[in-house]
């Protein structure tokens, strides 16, 4: 699999919307800092717009342009989480953090957090480095499977996604998700 198609990077910069894989699974993609993206996101997924989605980052530095201050304790964390070693064992993990940021209120829905993911896979965070940060709810409509294939992608989405990126069958599962609170400590929310 690779991620580094020209027209997918150019359809991410001009703030189009994509279907590619993730780390995961199948991703309905854009950038993040892009508000009229990330709300069109949330339309083509028919997402429940109280529901903040999941952030993909190309580093831990993506974090400050997002407002997160991290404790040290939560940098130590982050460090464990995120560090891939041996990448057969490597769990995805998805880290929700405190955003206060009224500015972000498009990104957090009101619940002044954000959910961020760094991929294990170079080839994935180099693609986020040069497009910017994306956000990446699964690709299915909401209530529904999440497409395991471009078939089943188009099947849902049809022409109304600018770029599908084909990464053949992908049966993943969804990221380990947990808070990650100031003091370092952590509530999993999902396994």
């Amino acid at each position: 699999m690779t991620w580094d198609d020209e027209n997918l990077m150019v359809v991410l910069k001009k703030g189009g919307v994509a279907i590619m894989p993730t780390d995961t699974i199948y991703g309905l993609v854009g950038q993040a800092q892009n508000i009229s993206t990330v709300n069109r996101i949330y339309s083509l997924k028919k997402r429940n717009p109280q529901k903040p989605c999941i952030i993909l980052i190309g580093d831990i530095g993506e974090l400050a342009k997002f407002s997160i201050t991290l404790s040290p304790e939560q940098k130590n964390k982050i460090q464990e989480c995120w560090s891939f070693g041996d990448a057969q064992d490597f769990q995805p993990t998805s880290i929700i953090l405190d955003c206060e940021d009224e500015s972000l209120t498009y990104l957090h829905r009101g619940t002044k957090t954000l959910s961020f993911r760094l991929p294990s896979l170079a080839p994935l965070r180099e693609l986020l480095l040069e497009t910017g940060p994306l956000i990446a709810p699964s690709a299915n409509p909401e209530g529904l499977p999440p497409a395991k294939n471009i078939v089943e992608a188009k099947k849902y989405f049809g022409d109304s996604v600018d770029f599908y990126l084909d990464g053949n069958e992908v049966d993943n599962k969804h990221s380990k998700l947990i808070q990650l609170h100031k003091d370092g400590s952590e509530s999993i929310l999902r396994e």
